[in-house]
């Protein structure tokens, strides 16, 4: 049996009396009090996480826009530095093998953060492709720790916290899918704003050996403001509120970008990139899209539960990869994959829940947008 990894901050998350799951081969947590005060805290107020164990690639060198341009989907070179961009790795048959946020730091340099659980599928990618190109690739994932402050007092929190100086653009100058430079008590410190909650928020990437003495400057700043340490379990129901999809749930080696909504990630005019010659085969006129699904009630569908096109219907026409009863909104919410013709906004289907059929709402992502 292969033992769980643990992040530096590890003892913090212990002392504060978390309880830990497996993601990704992480012990991580999962929840601190409870799924609902965690996620109603951070709609409210700020939830503080520990995302240590997402990967970190950093790309140097001359050829290191190209190298991506080659290696991703989408359209690495026009970024300006300081930018970020969703973007997909994928495989020759154009299926999903992670999706990823790109930073540009300077003209020749790039951090990429992929998924936990696909660390080595990314860095085995990325080895392979990057052959011709004036690049070298850094693993830092060992080296470092991410902190994420996500909520409406997310910036009112970092800009409080002591410790962080030198950040540069400011935070207030700092506009959402980019990212700063500081430093947190004199070590270098890296600050995006790319919230994955639906919500402002901002990631600290700093050394592990600086983590928690940074994690503890966020809790003291951010506790009168509302801050509170939030697990996996809210980081769930709130991406799925926010309608972003999650690997292994909603993509895949299965799943090519289109079926996903996620073509416009996909540069397609660029002239070449792996998964491009996948990407024009014809997919099957009948292979399910994703979409989003409301119903009414308390009962929530959950990944793997089948989807119906009428209370009789004998064969499901799909199948839920994630859902929930949203505790923003009070009412279930999923998204699925639906064959085609079942995925028109508006269009009534119902979901198999424990052997009862439960009326659903095909619906437009996201579930939940904040006010600006």
């Amino acid at each position: 049996m292969t033992e769980l990894r643990t992040t530096a901050l590890h003892d913090r998350h212990e002392a504060l009396g978390a309880s830990f799951t497996d993601f990704g081969g992480w012990l991580m947590p999962v929840r601190y009090s409870s799924d609902l005060a965690e996620h109603h805290a951070v709609r409210s107020g700020a939830g503080l996480f520990d995302i240590s164990h997402m990967a970190e690639f950093l790309v140097t060198g001359r050829g290191a826009a190209a190298f991506l341009d080659y290696a991703l989907a989408g359209a690495i070179s026009p970024m300006r530095v300081g930018k970020a961009k969703y973007s997909l790795v994928l495989a020759e048959s154009g299926g999903i093998v992670d999706d990823v946020i790109v930073y540009r730091l300077a003209d020749d340099r790039f951090l990429v953060i992929a998924n936990a659980g696909n660390r080595d599928a990314v860095a085995g990618a990325f080895a392979n492709r990057i052959g011709g190109f004036e690049t070298e690739l850094e693993d830092q994932t060992d080296d470092t720790s991410l902190i994420a402050v996500q909520g409406p007092a997310a910036r009112e929190i970092v800009e409080a916290t002591r410790g962080i100086a030198d950040v540069a653009p400011t935070f207030v100058d700092l506009g959402y899918y980019a990212c700063s430079t500081g430093t947190f008590h004199g070590e270098p410190l890296f600050i995006a704003r790319t919230g994955y909650t639906g919500e402002d928020g901002f990631e600290l990437l700093v050394s592990n050996g600086a983590a928690a003495a940074l994690w503890d400057a966020l809790l003291a700043a951010g506790e009168p403001l509302g801050l509170v340490p939030a697990g996996l379990a809210a980081r769930d129901t709130l991406r799925l509120e926010a309608g972003m999809p999650l690997y292994g749930h909603e993509l895949s080696l299965d799943i090519v970008p289109a079926q996903a909504g996620l073509g416009r990630v996909v540069a397609a005019d660029k002239a070449d990139f792996v998964g491009k010659a996948g990407l024009g085969a014809v997919v099957a006129s009948d292979a399910p899209v994703l979409v989003g699904l409301s119903g009414e009630g308390r009962r929530a569908g959950r990944a793997g539960y089948a989807v119906f096109d009428g209370a009789d219907s004998a064969a499901p026409v799909g199948e839920i990869t994630s859902g929930a009863l949203s505790p923003t909104l009070g009412h279930p919410i999923a998204m699925a994959f639906v064959s085609p013709a079942a995925s028109a906004p508006g269009t009534e289907l119902f979901i198999d829940v424990r052997g009862t059929r439960i009326p659903a709402t095909v619906t437009e992502l996201p579930f939940y947008r904040r006010n600006k």
